[in-house]
């Protein structure tokens, strides 16, 4: 599977999801399809990034690769579903080693196949991401529209764009 994501420093929460609502009753059109806790647990892997996803409604293991592409990033990606993610968490973390655990409320917007992020992260503060979900035969050139507007009517500038995922950001403020 393949995304094109675009993540980004928020300078107000409360003011992102307004105009999160204003742009769900526009042409742009997303409907809010909830609020999720999210836990991720990151490991070290010599590829790549490694991740346990967990929210009230299951976990899932996955694996990802991102590239530059322009401003955004382009990932392929592998999911796998998790019955038991405690044991997973151990035993992941005894054979491999954890990086870091990013906690977060995540709302979640979607349009189609493309999902608005507006997220708290313990630690770090208030943060959006889009993620457009690539088909089989889609380019990701054919999504930099969609996701430039979306960003441009969440006043989003390229500088408040990040190249770096949560843990990332997370290691770089504890200094480590």
């Amino acid at each position: 599977m393949r995304n094109l994501e675009a993540k980004f420093k928020l300078r107000d929460l409360s003011a992102a999801r307004i105009s999160a609502a204003r742009i769900s009753a526009e042409a742009i059109g997303f409907t809010v399809r909830g609020i999720l806790t999210q836990r991720d647990t990151f490991f070290a892997v010599n590829q790549g990034k490694l991740k346990l996803r967990e929210q009230a409604d299951g976990a899932w293991l996955i694996h990802y690769r991102r590239e530059d592409a322009g401003g955004l990033e382009l990932s392929d990606y592998e999911i796998v579903e998790i019955a038991n993610p405690d044991v997973a968490r151990r035993m992941l973390s005894a054979a491999i080693g954890v990086l870091a655990e990013v906690r977060k409320q995540r709302t979640l917007l979607m349009r189609a196949n493309i999902r608005l992020h507006l997220d708290q992260v313990d630690g770090l503060g208030e943060f959006g991401e889009i993620e457009a979900v690539l088909g089989e035969n889609d380019e990701a050139k054919s999504y930099r529209t969609a996701v430039a507007e979306i960003l441009s009517a969440l006043e989003v500038s390229g500088g408040d764009l990040i190249g770096v995922s949560y843990f990332e950001l997370l290691r770089s403020t504890a200094g480590t």
